[in-house]
């Protein structure tokens, strides 16, 4: 501002023209002002409009990362499910599966038993039927020997 006290008129005010002057100024201090404050207001609501932007285009992103992660899980939980069931079954068959072997076992090993039994008994056997064919032929023998005899003696009575 311009020193007041060199252009004081006679009536101790100053003049239209310095008082013009004086107004001048502060208003393109104040156009300037407002023309900066507008400036930042353009410029702030620019960034608004880019953050907004930004924030739609993350909002998008973000609603197809969901759209994704969803189908995935989707698609795992079918899989998981059946393979939980699949295994459950596996775990059911191996629980029934494990008396049925110890059974197995345990007839095979009678089977086995009995099997060596039969097979001891028809051998036991076999020898029996040998030694009675031997003791049969033996009598065969003995009682056609002794037909013999009785035939010689019968013969001889005649």
């Amino acid at each position: 501002m311009k020193n007041m006290g060199t252009n004081i008129g006679s009536s101790g005010r100053l003049s239209t023209e310095e008082i013009n002057e004086e107004e001048e100024i502060p208003r393109l201090d104040i156009a300037k002002f407002q023309a900066r404050e507008e400036e930042i207001e353009r410029k702030k609501k620019e960034v608004r409009e880019k953050v907004e932007l930004q924030l739609g285009r993350a909002e998008e992103e973000t609603r197809r990362l969901t759209h994704i992660w969803e189908e995935l899980e989707v698609l795992a939980d079918p899989l998981r499910k059946d393979v939980a069931i699949v295994r459950k079954k596996i775990d059911m068959a191996n629980k029934e599966l494990k008396p049925l072997g110890q059974s197995c076992q345990k007839k095979e090993k009678e089977y086995k038993e009995a099997l060596e039994a039969f097979n001891e008994k028809n051998k036991e056997r076999a020898q029996l039927v040998a030694t009675l064919m031997e003791l049969l032929t033996e009598s065969e023998k003995q009682r056609m020997k002794k037909l013999e005899e009785l035939n010689k003696i019968m013969e001889s009575i005649r």
